[in-house]
């Protein structure tokens, strides 16, 4: 075969692996890395010193002073713009009641809803809502209670109750160049205590603040435990650093520790604590920098905030010029190499002049070449780039957990960990004897897309002791469960794997067995030590040879044989389209053993599409509502009734999501059923569903607009109530 000149063609091939070089030769790129990273706490000694560690990886993020976020302001006087189990009740109250489903047992998790046996406590709007409801016959609103800003969810401790909400301020800036202040806004989280000894007359006993957003809270005895994120922006004169306020009052400015790291965004992470029942305790509080955190896990003993590397682009760029180096001009006739490393450790040459050259050199190379073996060397070295880059990616699809130490209020780091893959969501992570293990995904899109799934487990030092990888391959994690020695987890992609997992040597985690079945778990929980429920989706094949969505599923699972574990029995509900706020928020789901006894909302699509003529679109009929189960191992889910809080039209026709009566949690005292909407709550006896005892309504205010959105979506909406600015102060 007669050699010739590389074509046009030829030669774009070349470069689509080779550019790269390019880019890498640029001297901000090769004159200093700057990636090193430790693993050693450090605390900002000065608001100069944090200023000079932002604008050092900003620029070898961006090239800029900016790192995202919300803008902060100068300094200056504003003007304000576990399963539900069954507990014993107070005297008066229900002899048993449920409480609010969590992960850990011992660590309450805040919520819209409450209830101690006797009252139900719910954020209604800007309102909180104390209902004397037991017995039910008598029920009735004791006491609303306006509550600033955008309430969240609370928690209740005996005669305590602390709100939290989010709120903003308007506050002047100075933007680059301007001459006057412009008015921005910044958020803050409002931490407000009640003493409700007086249920008719909740006291306001304390009101704590701090800038930035609420992000979770937990509840150990009578320590409250909270997080509020606050993105960094530092352009202009003044940075906004985290500080605790008591009324109008600074009571405590945290220190604020970080990690020699660079990411592409900042986020101030303040872990705060306080006694509810101690109007005298100093609220304790340390500030972290991390990057932008969204999965947080709590056990008796250690606060776990993880999130997913995001590295400066310099780091990734520095890598293009390692692939150039390290993989493909290993690749190269040796003489060829030999004169490119020449030209690269040619420190009079500039990094223009360097490229030039090496350019030259490939191209006399590749017309030099017959065509069968330029093509060879190509599809060579297109496979060794193929193999580095999944390597590199998986290195930047790493997830970063973050340990903090709690006892009694104290708050202390103790150690950084990495896993490859993603979170899914809490119950990704779990502690146990000391050992954290952790369930991913890892997802890599780089000339090939790679999935697969990965179990981790962390020593008491967060370094990873034992791994069970590359599970399921090109499915991904629904949802996990870790009760004791076993992992529960569930992946999909066209049926749904259960995985049973050993992990009773955390060393060497194991498959014990798997079954598939149709469909997908978005939630699991226990039902005994041998069986799980699960709530998700069901599936079917469609014509075009993929999977499509059908109604809501619940399954039992028989996992007592953990080689074959099989499905007992499953309920579906509705068809495509059908929702349950269940499947993503796990407080939404009421189980009682003792009582057979499962309550899940329920957004359920009957019937296909039909065009309204009197509206001009076409619409679908929905009912929302709970649906009640009397569940056992024996004789699987059976439907004991079913309770709306819609009302004449609104109940058998169309349904918005938005409605004030869409069902969202449920409870019990002795045999009474609670349900509870932003506009009502409704009591019914479990004994025969149908009989409704009483109905409360409650101090919902309609909106101005009416617009379907997705049930996960609605919240507890409210108006803010603007503060004052944190003012830049020494750390």
């Amino acid at each position: 075969m007669m050699k010739m000149r590389i074509s046009n063609f030829g030669l774009w091939i070349l470069m689509a692996f080779l550019v790269i070089a390019a880019v890498a030769c640029k001297p901000e790129i090769t004159e200093d890395k700057g990636l090193e990273t430790s693993q050693e706490l450090k605390k900002f000694s000065s608001v100069n010193e944090l200023r000079e560690y932002l604008q050092k990886n900003a620029q070898a993020s961006y090239g800029t002073k900016y790192f995202g976020g919300i803008s902060r302001a100068m300094t200056m006087e504003v003007t304000e713009s576990a399963a539900p189990s069954a507990k014993m009740a107070a005297d008066s109250g229900a002899s048993q009641y449920s409480t609010t489903n969590i992960q850990v047992e011992g660590v309450d998790e805040a919520d819209f809803v409450k209830n101690d046996g006797r009252h139900i406590y719910t954020l209604t709007q800007n309102k909180l809502v104390i209902v004397d409801a037991y017995p039910a016959e008598n029920a009735k609103i004791v006491s609303e209670t306006k509550i600033g800003g955008m309430p969240r969810n609370m928690l209740v401790n005996k005669d305590r109750l602390v709100v939290f909400s989010d709120d903003n301020a308007q506050v002047p800036y100075f933007a680059e160049f301007d001459f006057v202040p412009r008015p921005r806004y910044t958020q803050k989280t409002h931490v407000f205590v009640y003493d409700i000894e007086d249920r008719s007359s909740p006291k306001l006993v304390n009101d704590y603040s701090i800038n930035g957003y609420y992000f979770e809270s937990r509840m150990i005895g009578d320590y409250v435990y909270f997080i509020a994120k606050d993105n960094v922006y530092f352009d202009g004169p003044i940075i906004a650093l985290p500080a605790i306020r008591e009324s109008s009052r600074i009571i405590a400015k945290p220190d604020i520790y970080y990690f020699d790291n660079p990411e592409q965004n900042y986020v101030f992470h303040t872990v705060a604590s306080f006694n509810i029942f101690d109007d005298n305790d100093e609220v304790n509080a340390k500030t972290f920098m991390m990057g932008y955190s969204n999965t947080l896990y709590v056990s008796q003993n250690n606060i776990y905030i993880a999130y997913q590397k995001n590295r400066p682009w310099r780091y990734y760029e520095a890598h293009n010029e390692e692939r150039f180096y390290e993989v493909a001009v290993p690749l190269l006739p040796s003489e060829v190499r030999s004169e490119i490393n020449e030209i690269k450790n040619d420190a009079s040459l500039s990094s223009q002049e360097k490229w030039d050259k090496i350019s030259s050199i490939l191209e006399d190379m590749y017309n030099s070449m017959e065509d069968g073996e330029r093509q060879k060397l190509i599809e060579k070295i297109e496979k060794a780039i193929e193999e580095y880059e999944i390597k590199l990616e998986a290195e930047r699809r790493k997830t970063v957990i973050h340990k903090i130490g709690i006892d009694s209020g104290n708050i202390e780091y103790r150690a950084k960990g990495e896993v490859p893959g993603y979170l899914l969501n809490q119950f990704s992570m779990d502690e146990h004897n000391g050992n954290l293990r952790a369930a991913t995904t890892t997802e890599i899109w780089a000339r090939k897309s790679v999935m697969y799934n990965n179990v981790f487990v962390l020593d008491d030092g967060m370094g990873t002791i034992g791994k069970l990888e590359a599970i399921a391959p090109d499915e991904r994690i629904y949802s996990t469960r870790f009760l004791g020695d076993r992992l529960y987890m569930v992946t999909f992609k066209r049926i749904d794997p259960l995985f049973v997992i050993d992990l009773s040597s955390p060393e060497n985690p194991e498959i014990l067995g798997e079954l598939k079945i149709p469909g997908f778990s978005d939630y699991l929980h226990p039902y005994d030590e041998n069986h799980i429920i699960g709530i998700g989706k069901e599936t079917e094949g469609n014509e075009w040879g993929g999977v499509s969505l059908k109604g809501v599923k619940l399954a039992l699972f028989d996992v007592s044989d953990v080689k074959n574990p099989k499905q007992l029995d499953k309920y579906e509900i509705g068809e495509a389209g059908t929702d349950s706020e269940a499947l993503h928020e796990h407080k939404a789901f009421l189980f009682d053993k003792n009582k057979n006894l499962l309550v899940i909302p329920v957004t359920e699509v009957r019937g296909k599409m039909e065009y309204d003529s009197r509206l001009g679109y076409y619409r679908q009929r929905l009912w929302q509502g709970a649906y009640v189960f009397d569940l056992n191992v024996q004789d699987g889910f059976k439907v004991k009734g079913k309770i709306t809080h819609n009302e004449g039209d609104e109940q058998s026709d169309y349904y918005y999501y938005s409605s004030p009566n869409a069902v969202r949690r449920s409870l019990y005292m002795d045999d009474v059923l609670y349900t509870v909407s932003m506009g009502k709550i409704k009591a019914n006896d479990l004994n025969d569903i149908e009989n409704e005892i009483k109905e409360i309504k409650l101090p919902y205010e309609k909106q101005r607009y009416d617009y379907p959105y997705p049930v996960k979506a609605v919240g507890s909406p409210g108006m803010a109530v603007p503060e004052s600015a944190v003012a830049e102060r020494d750390i």
